[in-house]
């Protein structure tokens, strides 16, 4: 009887042994199961924290759209807005572009820029293919074209300005730039001082005539036009005699070109390559008119490429460029 009972007590143990280690089991592995649980949802919150992190709001004209907070592939559509992008760091990857080639400034870094064209309506297929992950452009421009471009990517437009520096910061606002963007202004400032003393002692009094050969006609620029003020304005250059302040800008013609005789020409070809603007510069050298003017006869005729001064007056990149050219022809 003793010995049933010590068997009896004995499987009593073992299986009070064997439910605990069962039990102890079990918890391990709701522990164990819960803990893998925890962490599922760690991993996953975080992988939702790193996309909300990679995505910011912006006001726009067409109302808060969210859009990348480091951009690797924009579009700045508009001809000028490439060269603001890459004021602010940013190498576009396709621009609408004037010129077969880009001015010098832009020429290695934007080496694998795809080159789009420019017309009325934007090349579409070729923004596609480009793969943009945002596309700035301005309203003037691209307001009509604004449901075609959000389908692509996220589009801001922004608003028309009628000074670059606006729109520079408006870009830089886009990009989280907006320090970047005050230290280009401040660093193209500073430029233009320097140079506007260099000019005054070099140049002085003397007028100076901005002038640029168009296939179609001649054109001369006033001081109240982007391209003329940095001439007459920041760079304190003097504007000729009896200019009409009402008009921006004048098509003359050769005959008429005398009437003003300034002591300078700042005479930019619009297109080196284009036939007609080279038959019309070659007809005005071979003129006597041009002969007998006093800024050709003292040699003072300032020749400027098109492409690399398309952009004057409204880009700080080309009017650093233009304030180099422009010292080096007086220099000389």
């Amino acid at each position: 009887m003793k010995k049933q009972r010590s068997l009896i007590t004995g499987l009593v143990i073992l299986l009070f042994v064997m439910l605990i280690t069962a039990c102890g089991a079990e918890n391990e592995g709701n522990l164990t199961g819960n803990a893998g649980n925890s962490a599922g949802k760690a991993d996953h919150t975080g992988e939702e924290a790193a996309a909300v992190d990679t995505q910011h709001v912006v006001s726009t004209l067409k109302g808060d759209i969210s859009i990348p907070t480091e951009p690797k592939r924009v579009i700045g559509l508009s001809v000028v807005y490439p060269e603001l992008l890459y004021a602010l760091g940013v190498v576009p990857i396709a621009i609408q572009n004037y010129h077969q080639d880009f001015p010098s400034y832009l020429k290695e870094p934007f080496k694998d820029t795809i080159k789009m064209g420019i017309a009325q309506t934007p090349n579409f297929e070729a923004i596609l293919a480009s793969n943009p992950d945002l596309i700035i452009a301005p309203s003037w421009w691209s307001d009509k074209d604004y449901d075609q471009l959000s389908k692509i990517a996220p589009t801001v437009l922004l608003p028309q300005r009628d000074d670059w520096r606006d729109e520079l910061r408006d870009i830089a606002k886009v990009l989280g730039k907006v320090e970047q963007a005050d230290e280009v202004i401040q660093d193209l400032q500073a430029k233009e001082t320097e140079a506007k003393e260099k000019l005054d002692s070099l140049v002085g009094d003397e007028t100076v005539m901005y002038m640029m050969i168009m296939a179609k006609e001649i054109v001369i620029y006033g001081e109240n036009i982007d391209r003329g003020s940095f001439i007459h304005k920041k760079l304190g250059l003097k504007p000729i005699d009896d200019y009409p302040q009402s008009e921006l800008s004048i098509s003359i013609s050769l005959e008429k070109i005398p009437e003003y005789n300034p002591d300078h020409i700042i005479l930019q070809l619009d297109d080196e390559s284009n036939e007609e603007v080279q038959n019309r510069y070659e007809e005005m050298r071979d003129s006597s008119l041009w002969k007998n003017m006093t800024a050709v006869k003292k040699d003072q005729i300032h020749i400027m490429g098109g492409k690399e001064w398309f952009s004057l007056g409204m880009s700080p990149l080309a009017d650093l460029h233009a304030i180099e050219d422009v010292l080096d022809a007086f220099e000389k």
